[in-house]
């Protein structure tokens, strides 16, 4: 039975990833999460009961472990000693299998424009997480980077490309990535290719669009769409003219290529996750309007931060290196999640 590390996985992605897990593996998950913007375990969790063992917090009968902290903190520790974990709760683990690194200062648009230093902060986060694990050397790791990774360049109302994976070549002229969120990820990147040229560590990188599902935070703007559907407001604010446009994946669909990557990529290398399709914000309000059934006036808001035009991927190499397409249309996607905002209404 293999025992797998996960760094930020109660947030949105990792706790779907782990949920994943939890229902198609025997395997045991040790989870690294302060909680200052994850989600504790008894509220997303099947069944959310817990027993305590220290500082220590194990669910679903012992399969999943949460330990409360900031992950530099663990780190430091590990890289102190690699049989930390062992020494201080008396377990008897193997070595991490699988390292799923989804820790880092999250947030939507807001927080990348609004507090830019506080996100570059990311940059200490992964320059840690990879030092670590060239000297540990874990079984594989996962390094989720982004869209944002991409030049911003590419991504604007008079030349909007499908971003296609060798558009970032560290050998040749970056470009700018999207603010410092960008910055990071695309340096996290680069340390994946180090750690796996370098130091022989079995690393895949994916670079996921605008994903989103049915738990994701009301800081994302599809749920925050959603709500105001739900609420059937009239009128229906949008940030910007809402002409802007993404590629949005299900995170299932996330979670499924991300699952791939870990068995194909090992060379640190990058993939996109996506639909390969460009949808504006004025078309799934229209979406999220006719599943409430009503036609609601547009208020845009030109004063809020709104990031690039527009934004998606060209899903070409994946689909014909890796036989992989995502399998939830938008449709269907923001269908799921307007049920669930109408249930949250409904309780609260």
């Amino acid at each position: 039975m293999a025992i797998h590390l996960v760094s930020g996985g109660c947030g949105f992605v990792g706790r779907n990833l782990i949920r994943r897990l939890l229902k198609t593996t025997d395997d045991t998950l040790f989870v690294i999460d302060d909680l200052s913007s994850g989600t504790a375990p008894e509220e997303w969790l099947d069944d959310g009961s817990y027993n305590i063992k220290a500082d220590l917090r194990i669910y679903s009968r012992g399969r999943f472990i949460l330990h409360q902290a900031d992950f530099r903190s663990f780190l430091s520790r590990m890289i102190a000693d690699q049989n930390y974990i062992n020494s201080k709760y008396n377990f008897n683990f193997e070595k991490f299998s699988d390292v799923y690194h989804f820790a880092a200062i999250v947030g939507g648009r807001l927080k990348i424009d609004g507090d830019p230093m506080v996100v570059a902060l990311d940059l200490s986060i992964d320059a840690e997480f990879f030092y670590w694990v060239c000297t540990y050397k874990p079984g594989r790791v996962l390094y989720p980077s982004s869209s944002a990774a991409y030049p911003i360049s590419m991504q604007t109302d008079s030349s909007a490309i499908a971003l296609k994976e060798t558009d970032i070549q560290f050998d040749k002229n970056l470009g700018q990535p999207d603010m410092t969120y960008g910055w990071s990820k695309l340096t996290g990147e680069y340390l994946a290719q180090i750690a796996a040229q370098y130091y022989g560590v079995s690393v895949a990188c994916v670079r996921p669009f605008s994903g989103y599902g049915e738990d994701q935070d009301l800081t994302y703007p599809i749920p925050a769409l959603a709500a105001r559907a739900a609420r059937k407001e009239d009128p229906f604010e949008v940030w910007g003219s809402g002409n802007q446009g993404r590629d949005f994946v299900h995170i299932d669909d996330c979670i499924d290529c991300i699952l791939m990557a870990m068995d194909k990529i090992h060379d640190g290398s990058a993939i996109n996750i996506g639909s390969g399709k460009l949808t504006s914000f004025l078309d799934i309000i229209h979406l999220f309007c006719t599943f409430a059934g009503y036609q609601p006036s547009i208020k845009p808001l030109l004063d809020k931060p709104v990031g690039v035009h527009s934004r998606y991927a060209d899903m070409t190499y994946v689909k014909k290196k890796y036989k992989w397409e995502p399998k939830i249309s938008v449709e269907e996607g923001m269908r799921r999640v307007y049920d669930a905002a109408v249930k949250r209404m409904e309780k609260s």
